[in-house]
């Protein structure tokens, strides 16, 4: 008698484990999404405006105009 105790206090456990589990995968999931959606509403932090700063392309300065001379 004492063994299906164990069992039934077992299975109470696995099910709220895995109950608490999902509860907090949805959440896992839910604050991504609305993460990535902060992130994208605000262009992923690219600046596209007058003042922006950083590297920027430049191509006279990488232009490849050199491949093609023989020495």
């Amino acid at each position: 008698m004492g063994e299906l105790d164990v069992r039934q206090a077992a299975q109470e456990e696995a099910e709220r484990t895995f109950e608490s589990f999902i509860k907090y995968s949805k959440y896992g999931v839910y604050a991504s999404l609305a993460f990535l959606l902060a992130v994208a509403s605000c262009n992923f932090g690219v600046e596209t405006d007058a003042g922006k700063t950083g590297s920027q392309y430049n191509g006279e300065q990488y232009n490849p105009s050199n491949l093609n001379v023989n020495k």
